[in-house]
């Protein structure tokens, strides 16, 4: 991860940053994966003992045209599981209509599941 920030290789922060991501939920014990809806997609999807899990994983949220992509694909899910936007923002938006954002750090230290 600190080299993808850095520059030192090619990777891609948001590519690395959904595989901890999808890592953390397998650990976790859950079945994980991509949702689709028309032509849009769902990052991750989890299940686990009947309760499941809708997750979009952003690098970082700056602006308003991000946000709207970023928590909109989840606002179209008419279910109630939970739903959030892990993202490594150094402030975080908190809940937006019902989906809470989270900070990478706090997906992976807090038991929110």
């Amino acid at each position: 991860m600190h080299n993808a920030l850095v520059g030192l290789h090619h990777y891609s922060v948001p590519d690395i940053l959904e595989n901890i991501v999808f890592a953390h939920l397998k650990t976790l014990g859950y079945v994980v994966y991509v949702g689709v809806m028309k032509a849009l997609e769902i990052d991750f999807i989890a299940e686990k003992d009947g309760a499941k899990l809708y997750i979009q994983v952003a690098y970082l949220i700056p602006d308003e045209k991000v946000k709207l992509h970023e928590f909109g694909n989840l606002l179209l899910i008419k279910d109630n599981y939970p739903k959030y936007v892990v993202s490594l923002d150094p402030v975080q938006i908190g809940q937006y209509k019902g989906i809470q954002h989270l900070h990478l750090r706090t997906f992976l230290k807090k038991n929110i599941f």
